[in-house]
């Protein structure tokens, strides 16, 4: 009876609702080494885009089209489709290497490579030369996805989201700085003759003070990693003893990343071993690194055609507006694209998830990607009217939620890591299919505009072919799950 009593006593008084579980207090990010990575990516979009003023001229320069103006896009196509190229042929293999030698020395030899392929393009005179260069300046930028990795290194669960947060803005920055100085320091001659007049190195190198601001930047940088930047592998070998391959067996070290990271939450046993390559060819890494390529190549097409609409005469489809409109309306999306993804990702992804968050931003893409002939056809109609400006606002708006989709997909790969001592070879993965998709991406895309411009019986197939990549990354994010992938770490 006494038992009976007690358990009626105890259904009475235990509450029917279990107490609400708290939220995880978000840990305050690691700002002396992340802020070091910030720095760090601006290396790779300086040398990138710092070409793109005077890759034109530069073609014409040296002869290789032989005054045949319709081969010099050609040319710089070429130019830019071998950096991504070569990229894709040895990303993989460092995003590898950095979990067995430590990421600092990848990272540090990125550097380098990008530093010394400037300064060759810079003093390059032949089109084998700048070949050369683009190759090798694709093929030793190891820290590219390196970089990803040591961010998951010094981050944990709860602050995650906030640090992939700040990697557009990193982008913007260096985007929009390296086309200014490519156009500001070619040819420094002719613009600046009462400084640079009187310099014959400069005279027969026009383009090479261009090529060295990025150059001595990643020089700078390399020096900072070297002093500054602290390892986040926790076990490593020696580069000698990985490269004799007897025995790649981590050898432990005392870790010095952040004491909350997720590569060093109960990181023993096997979870310190980097997999074989195989072993990570599993159905989430693919997931994951699918769902990235996909977006890779959408937002690459998008940024490509976006220009060309906005620079393409009305009567052919676009808007007719001059190179100064498109750069003030480049650089003004730049600055806000990045302030809205610092401020709102990380509270927007504790709230919906990176599901809900990924899913919305590829939706978003249907109508980013329809405002393009609407936009021409009110153009013809009214001009550059209030409502043709409201429309491009809206487009970049659109853009702007797409772009939340590069910080969740970055989450999924985390988190679809068998372990954390294989996070550089899975984030090489997602690496490999973005290079591939980038080296085609920007043709196939602007060839099919120049198609849609050409034939009017075709206008809308550079929208038909956009809005299907649309429907690929949305079939895509399907497979991706309502709650990332959970692992021990």
């Amino acid at each position: 009876m006494r038992t009976i009593t007690s358990q009626q006593q105890l259904d009475e008084e235990t509450p029917l609702l279990p107490p609400p579980q708290q939220k995880k207090a978000r840990t305050p990010l690691p700002w002396r080494q992340f802020s070091i990575i910030l720095f760090l990516q601006l290396a790779e979009p300086l040398t990138s885009q710092v070409i793109a003023p005077f890759a034109p001229q530069l073609i014409r320069d040296i002869g290789i089209t032989n005054g045949d103006e319709t081969s010099v896009g050609y040319y710089v196509g070429l130019m830019y489709s071998l950096f991504f190229a070569s990229q894709a042929l040895t990303v993989l293999h460092w995003s590898r290497v950095s979990d067995h030698i430590g990421r600092k020395p990848v990272i540090l030899i990125g550097l380098f490579g990008l530093s010394f392929s400037m300064y060759c393009f810079g003093l390059s005179r032949t089109f084998s030369g700048l070949v050369l260069s683009r190759a090798l300046n694709g093929a030793l930028n190891g820290s590219v996805g390196v970089v990803k990795s040591m961010m998951v290194d010094i981050t944990d669960s709860t602050n995650l989201a906030q640090a992939y947060a700040y990697m557009p803005l990193a982008w913007s920055t260096g985007g929009s700085i390296g086309p200014l100085i490519g156009g500001l320091l070619s040819r420094p001659v002719e613009q600046f003759p009462n400084v640079f007049g009187h310099s014959q190195f400069l005279k027969t190198y026009p383009y090479f003070l261009a090529c060295a601001v990025p150059a001595t930047f990643s020089a700078l940088a390399w020096l900072m990693t070297f002093l500054f930047l602290r390892e986040t592998v926790p076990t490593r070998v020696t580069l000698v003893r990985f490269l004799r391959g007897k025995d790649t067996t981590p050898g432990p070290v005392t870790p010095t990343g952040s004491t909350d990271s997720l590569s060093t939450e109960d990181a023993n046993g096997d979870d310190c071993k980097p997999l074989p390559l195989r072993s990570l060819l599993i159905p989430r890494v693919i997931i994951a690194a699918g769902n990235y390529a996909a977006l890779s190549l959408l937002d690459i097409a998008f940024r490509d055609v976006q220009p060309l609409f906005f620079a393409t005469p009305l009567e052919f489809g676009g808007l007719g507006l001059d190179p100064p409109r498109i750069g003030n309306i480049l650089a003004i999306y730049g600055v806000i694209n990045g302030l809205f993804q610092i401020l709102f990702f990380a509270d927007l992804h504790d709230r919906f998830g990176s599901k809900i968050i990924y899913s919305t931003a590829m939706a978003a893409g249907i109508p980013m990607i329809i405002a393009f002939p609407i936009l021409n056809a009110v153009a013809r109609v009214q001009g550059l009217s209030i409502t043709v400006w409201a429309i491009v606002g809206l487009q970049l708006a659109l853009s702007m939620l797409l772009n939340l989709a590069y910080a969740c997909v970055f989450i999924y790969i985390a988190a679809a890591s068998p372990n954390p001592a294989s996070f550089g070879a899975t984030s090489g993965i997602a690496q490999l299919g973005v290079s591939i998709v980038r080296a085609i991406g920007p043709a196939s895309a602007t060839s099919a505009f120049s198609l849609s411009i050409k034939d009017p019986r075709h206008a809308w197939i550079v929208y038909y072919y956009m809005i299907a990549l649309v429907c690929i990354g949305i079939f895509a994010s399907l497979f991706l799950p309502r709650q990332s992938w959970k692992n021990h770490h």
